[in-house]
């Protein structure tokens, strides 16, 4: 994957990179944003240009409701840093595995 945001030999440019991971329950967590609780059960996982790769949370209001589209910061959890890097691997490998513009 290296430099995610770089030219290649052919002049295609990739300017984001960004996969949908859901956070199994046992590993789901809640946080509070203007008074609101949310059950944080999505991750986000962008691809950097440097290569490193970035992740925010999104959920849904505890108490009901659509409520609206907040990110949250993911704790620094080993679990959570291995939920990320496997969602990413993941990703490369089915992105790697396209079969074409259908």
């Amino acid at each position: 994957m290296g430099d995610g945001g770089s030219a290649t030999d052919d002049g295609v440019e990739v300017t984001a990179l960004a996969v949908n991971v859901t956070i199994p329950e046992h590993l789901r967590w809640t946080d509070t944003r203007r008074g609101e609780t949310f059950l944080l059960m999505t991750l986000n996982i962008r691809l950097l240009p440097d290569g490193h790769v970035a992740a925010k949370a999104y959920g849904r209001p505890v108490a009901g409701g659509r409520g609206a589209y907040v990110s949250f910061a993911v704790p620094d959890r080993p679990e959570l840093a291995r939920l990320v890097a496997a969602g990413a691997d993941r990703a490369g490998v089915l992105w790697a595995a396209h079969r074409g513009l259908r």
